[in-house]
């Protein structure tokens, strides 16, 4: 038992019911003699939540202490699509999958530890990876003062072994596939399905076939490509096909168009924020698909200036939602700015998947930039006039000349 200045007295854990925060679970009672509180966020990863609360109440959690929620479209709504509608991507080309589940987790947790007047929060999150950043930035940014516990930093339960034994002494359930050593470790929401470790760590070695679970073979898909419309209200995707769907029932039906189609895999050794790099393969078919349509309605309906704008300011965007920074000032404040740029991002974009790609083949839109007459390369365009171009490009070279002058007079000396 922890001293009394380390006294916790209610905690709220993140609980999969999966053997490792099971075991959390029963470590937090054993070591700080606390009454635990299990929240567990439906993010739509796919799997069947019921045994969690089973699981939890086994190991002697009270019933009203057991939070089971689904949040699937509170997800993709304010999470997911403000992400996409900056073009997101780390290191130009991560996703962010696993990075923008993490605050609404946190903030989720956050609230419910106010609403059982809890004094901590725990998470699973190993010691070398990002996820024990991302959370705990966001509860201190929530919460400054709550107490968090991060058992990979404190407990001795070091190796599989150890944790087995410490599940069989408490009487923990183990499944068969749990007692042996995991080929890799998976994380898996509505937008991805991530993938490292093990089988994955030598980034020299192609990824086994057995390793992907959200999305066919490329060659294995079909032989004839598929074509979809999607319709954008300010940057926001709201029909496919014509049919206007919630968020989280879009993306669904966009994930499934993308698993028939192989389309999503990605194979990325990335940068860690604690500064080692990691080799990691991501699955995210429908995401893939909603990048690119997005960036196809934009090609129409925003102006130069603002399109390049959003460019230049993306790479920093994506590293403050990879590092854990959502709930910062900076992020708010780019978020601001790409909304902005988004209120006439609204249209069509048509879209062919075969075989693992994504081909933007047509776009439509009330508010397009784009003019015809403009860029046609037929005679009798009045908008446009030829001779104007020279002024343009002398005014341009004008300080390319100049230095040319100088290089020239000085290679004369």
């Amino acid at each position: 038992m922890l001293k009394p200045e380390n006294c916790v007295k209610r905690v709220v854990l993140a609980y999969s019911g999966g053997l490792d925060t099971s075991i959390i679970l029963k470590w937090l009672q054993t070591t700080y003699g606390c009454e635990v509180v299990t929240f567990t966020a439906d993010l739509g990863q796919g799997e069947e939540l019921e045994p969690a609360r089973q699981k939890a109440e086994l190991l002697g959690i009270k019933p009203e202490n057991i939070f089971i929620e689904d949040l699937r479209e509170e997800f993709v709504r304010d999470y997911v699509f403000p992400m996409f509608r900056a073009n997101a991507q780390y290191e130009g080309l991560y996703l962010l999958g696993t990075s923008i589940a993490r605050p609404l987790i946190s903030k989720r947790q956050i609230e419910i530890a106010r609403e059982v007047g809890a004094d901590a929060v725990c998470h699973g999150a190993t010691g070398k990876g990002n996820d024990q950043v991302r959370f705990e930035l966001a509860y201190y940014a929530l919460e400054p003062d709550i107490k968090v516990i991060a058992p990979w930093r404190e407990w001795n339960l070091t190796s599989r072994t150890a944790l087995i034994d410490f599940a069989e002494k408490h009487q923990i359930p183990i499944s068969k596939d749990k007692r042996g050593e995991s080929p890799f470790s998976t994380d898996a929401n509505l937008l991805h399905t991530s993938s490292e470790g093990k089988v994955l760590e030598d980034p020299a070695q192609e990824t086994p076939d057995y390793v992907y679970s959200r999305s066919v073979d490329p060659e294995q898909a079909p032989d004839k490509a598929t074509y979809i419309s999607i319709d954008f209200e300010s940057g926001d995707p709201v029909a496919i096909d014509g049919e206007r769907l919630s968020p989280a029932q879009l993306l669904t039906r966009l994930n499934e168009l993308g698993r028939i189609n192989g389309v999503g895999r990605l194979d990325l050794v990335e940068n860690r924020f604690v500064g080692m790099k990691s080799r990691g393969m991501y699955e995210t078919p429908g995401g893939t698909i909603l990048y690119f349509a997005h960036r196809g309605i934009e090609s129409i309906t925003l102006d130069r200036g603002a399109a390049h704008l959003k460019d230049e300011l993306m790479p920093k965007y994506a590293e403050l939602i990879y590092n854990g920074f959502w709930f910062s000032p900076e992020r708010e404040l780019l978020q601001g700015l790409i909304d902005k740029s988004q209120e006439k991002v609204c249209g069509r974009v048509r879209v062919k998947l075969y075989k693992g790609n994504v081909a933007v083949v047509g776009r439509e839109s009330a508010y397009s930039l784009y003019d015809q007459d403009l860029v046609t390369f037929e005679e009798g365009a009045v908008a446009y006039d030829h001779r104007d171009a020279a002024g343009f490009i002398k005014l341009n070279a004008l300080r390319l000349r100049t230095l040319a002058k100088r290089e020239r007079k000085l290679s004369k000396i």
